[in-house]
């Protein structure tokens, strides 16, 4: 069944002999390993694509090169045009892509409609804000011996910026850095993720459609350790956008040398619930934001750190939240939580609760799984030193942490290698300032939880958790560079 579904999203093509790579606006079968796409729900194979060579992945790339230096990359009201033109494709297919989206990667079905909804929103968005990338006059004017100079700076694109997304959220994860960088006047050459590229090949095709030149962006299938290192060893890629765990983003960093990256990478992301908090509020968001896509998300709510005065009825009222959500097939439209990415995933999840069983910690709810459906967890008695604690667990698991004095709260929490997001529910304003100064992460979120995003703000994290933002008018930021320009002005009736 979700093998027609994804036949259905490609356009009746062969899935036993896909062609996923794109190279100057033309689909080629890659010439390396062949290798399927799972389905996490059934564990029907979806799809067959082969893995491109090393000299596949370098013609991609010279080929978006060769469009850059070209020198006639698109202006930016062409750029509006065609990221619109996207994004109304993205919008009129939405329920196409949320069913791909559910066929590779296991997301529920009302979850996976949102993702493409907003899909099409951050290509609208992006193409907005191609027409309103500036620079700045600066006042060189005001400094002794240059009263007549004057001084601008322009933004201009870097280059070839390369995009590699993971498996979570596959259309919007790419959808992070293809349109920005496009939008930008950059080249893209991207590498979707091999457990789940099938959305990323639909994209193309909506990129394509809309008219993009060739060569403008270009796409390679494959493992990380295989093409993108060789990705990683192109010297004609100007910078990299990477989202994925801070041990891959190290390496890319590493061997980036001097060119630029922007990394999202991993959390165990914290909430705050004071004293005051509204309870009901914060435990219906909790329950949502620890196990949305069975807490696959780098800013799912891993720690919970709740006041000790309203602990047990936080306890409680969270514990019922969770107990309503439905795990199931996630093309029904009652399921809450789907498969994780596969069994192996949930069994190494599953080896961390009973770790921290082991070592003293309380299951409140859930702690059980079978093959990849993992059922939505609480522990408590933790403690800082237990991988549920201080290592990103990447599964539908919260901790509950007791809190005497606030300041206390904020220690534990910012006790981590990561720092990603942060939320806080209180209804005193000294306490949600003061909260928002001290957490060493990237946002702190009042009154919801760290799994609050929307693609208008910056994004991004501090320590382990990445460096750069995203966001678009950030990432577009990210994505070019400043440039000054000064003027000798000469006076007209100078002789």
């Amino acid at each position: 069944m979700l093998r027609n579904e994804v036949q259905n999203a490609l356009a009746g093509e062969d899935l036993d002999a896909l062609s996923g790579n794109l190279i100057n606006n033309e689909w080629v079968k890659g010439d390396g390993p062949s290798f399927p796409v799972v389905a996490p729900s059934s564990g029907e194979v979806l799809a067959v694509l082969n893995e491109a060579s090393e000299e596949m992945t370098a013609t991609a790339v010279k080929s978006v090169r060769h469009w850059f230096d070209k020198g006639d990359s698109l202006t930016p009201f062409q750029r509006y045009e065609l990221l619109q033109k996207v994004s109304q494709e993205i919008a009129e297919n939405s329920e196409i892509y949320a069913r791909l989206i559910v066929a590779e990667s296991g997301k529920p079905i009302k979850d996976a409609r949102v993702e493409a909804w907003r899909a099409s929103q951050t290509f609208r968005l992006a193409s907005e804000e191609a027409r309103r990338i500036h620079g700045e006059e600066i006042p060189l004017s005001g400094t002794p011996g240059s009263e007549n100079r004057l001084g601008m700076t322009i933004r201009v694109p870097l280059g070839v910026i390369c995009a590699i997304a993971p498996f979570n959220a596959p259309l919007n994860q790419m959808n992070h850095k293809v349109p920005t960088g496009l939008a930008a006047g950059n080249g893209v050459v991207v590498k979707p993720p091999e457990i789940t590229p099938l959305s990323a090949i639909r994209l193309m095709k909506s990129i394509q459609k809309a008219g993009f030149p060739a060569g403008a962006i270009n796409m390679v299938q494959g493992r990380g350790e295989v093409v993108g290192e060789w990705l990683l060893d192109n010297q004609l890629i100007n910078a990299y956008s990477f989202t994925g765990s801070a041990a891959v983003g190290a390496r890319i960093h590493q061997k980036a040398g001097l060119r630029k990256t922007m990394l999202e990478l991993g959390s165990n992301s914290a909430v705050i619930v004071h004293k005051d908090a509204d309870l009901a509020l914060a435990s219906r968001l909790i329950a949502k934001a620890g196990n949305m896509y069975s807490g696959q998300l780098c800013i799912s709510v891993q720690r919970v750190y709740v006041h000790e005065a309203v602990y047990a009825q936080f306890k409680e009222a969270l514990s019922a939240e969770i107990r309503k959500i439905v795990v199931g097939d996630p093309l029904s439209e009652d399921t809450d939580i789907g498969p994780m990415i596969s069994a192996s995933a949930a069994e190494r999840a599953g080896d961390w609760v009973r770790d921290a069983v082991q070592q003293g910690a309380k299951i409140v709810v859930g702690g059980t799984h079978e093959g990849p459906w993992f059922q939505p967890t609480v522990l408590e008695n933790v403690t800082p030193d237990m991988f549920v604690v201080c290592r990103e667990v990447f599964a539908p698991l919260m901790n509950l942490i007791p809190y005497r004095e606030l300041g206390d709260a904020i220690t534990q929490a910012n006790d981590s290698i990561y720092g990603l997001q942060a939320g806080v529910f209180t209804r005193d304003l000294d306490v949600a300032f003061y909260a928002a100064k001290k957490l060493e992460v990237g946002g702190v979120i009042i009154n919801d939880t760290s799994n609050y995003r929307i693609d208008q703000m910056p994004y991004g994290g501090v320590k382990q958790s990445g460096m750069g933002r995203e966001g678009v008018k950030y990432a577009i930021e990210e994505m070019t560079e400043s440039r000054l320009i000064v003027l000798n002005l000469r006076s007209p009736f100078s002789s």
